[in-house]
């Protein structure tokens, strides 16, 4: 079999191998030179019927020891959950995970690709601060319209004066330029952030090259056009019952996403079309009801407190961080054309060994030359 399969030509090879599950392709990369050089070339990623549906990342910290962190990955067409190779984390705890990257943030800026570790620092920030809101987004070279840099993006967050927060923080903003090598500070966010400017009380969506900042629990929202450097009017989304909520951008729409209750003393948690030009929102799907039982195992009026949602393209993640659960998790995927939604359960983690005092969240889009880099041996693992 191995024979006949030699002898087809280079072209019809790398059709039969572009149908594939990409956990498949990553074992039969390792066969020979050949296949690993078909399958980690440009031309099969484009030529692969496996849609670049966002993968799930989760990078569990431990405070005291960095070699107990690891790092996980989902990838939604197959199923399959992934233990990816985990950076060595200097020591320090501003880690923040956006797009394909993992970030530190102070004191000095250090990004690194998630699924081939290898820090790269920056100039530092002008205002180093933990807990930022931060995003990569591409604008193409001037030399090459066809090639893209990673810009970085950083919103608020809390800087420290010695051992103190400070106070009088503008919530700054600050963009990062690989063209030029430095970042540029932009006008702040609008005030009305102020009394929660941290990842741990606001989230943010990239969208149609708008970086959207929103309110878990205040619902205000405004977004800063990547464009013209400016921030739009603050504005309010908070749908009737909304206890807190995350903003998504999802490929065609934001979609707002969150926890509701009701007079008489039941818990839902849905999804809501969000108009750019209006900011009114519409509902578009509710978790099934046993799902959200599923991923808690009491009554507790605060359990819905550890619920985070992720999200990207059609697909919309929803997984509770708290430990003693082992971090279950669901997904929604939300045709684009008829906008009917689907829900299902995430496979539990693989191998969970270690106990995790903050956990990283974020979706990405993985393409197999993300995966095989220029390595003959795939990064991830089953």
């Amino acid at each position: 079999m191995m024979t006949e399969i030699t002898n087809l030509s280079s072209d019809l090879l790398e059709l039969i191998l572009s149908l594939l599950p990409i956990p498949t392709l990553i074992r039969v990369s390792t066969v020979c030179k050949l296949w690993h050089s078909i399958i980690s070339s440009s031309s099969f990623s484009t030529l692969s019927h496996n849609p670049n549906q966002p993968w799930f990342f989760l990078h569990g910290i431990h405070n005291i020891s960095s070699k107990n962190n690891q790092s996980f990955a989902f990838d939604p067409s197959s199923n399959t959950w992934f233990l990816l190779p985990t950076p060595h984390q200097p020591n320090n705890t501003s880690f923040i995970g956006s797009n394909s990257f993992l970030f530190i943030t102070a004191p000095k800026f250090l990004y690194t690709p998630i699924l081939h570790p290898s820090w790269h620092a920056t100039p530092p920030l002008n205002f180093p601060r933990t807990n930022p809101l931060l995003a990569s987004f591409h604008t193409p070279s001037n030399k090459n319209h066809n090639f893209t840099l990673p810009h970085f993006i950083v919103v608020g967050g809390v800087r420290f004066i010695g051992n103190l927060v400070d106070i009088e923080d503008r919530l700054d903003v600050e963009i990062y330029d690989p063209l030029l090598g430095s970042w540029a500070l932009a006008p702040p966010l609008p005030p009305d952030f102020r009394s929660g400017n941290s990842s741990s009380s606001l989230s943010s969506a990239l969208f149609r090259g708008k970086f959207y900042v929103f309110g878990i629990y205040s619902c205000f929202v405004s977004s800063f056009d990547l464009h013209l450097r400016v921030w739009s009017e603050v504005h309010t989304l908070r749908p009737h019952g909304v206890v807190f909520s995350f903003l998504v951008a999802c490929r065609n729409h934001l979609v707002l996403a969150g926890v509701c209750n009701f007079p008489h003393g039941s818990s839902s948690f849905a999804l809501w079309k969000v108009d750019e030009g209006t900011m009114g929102v519409t509902q578009i799907a509710v978790m099934p009801h046993d799902l959200l039982c599923s991923m808690f195992d009491g009554d507790e009026d605060d359990k819905f407190a550890s619920l985070k949602c992720v999200g990207m393209g059609d697909l919309v993640y929803v997984f509770n961080e708290d430990y003693h659960m082992m971090y279950p998790a669901c997904v929604c995927e939300i045709d684009g054309e008829s906008g009917r939604c689907v829900w299902r359960r995430v496979p539990p983690l693989p191998s969970l060994m270690n106990r995790f005092h903050k956990v990283i969240s974020f979706c990405s889009t993985v393409s197999l030359h993300n995966i095989l880099g220029e390595r003959q041996q795939p990064a991830l693992q089953y």
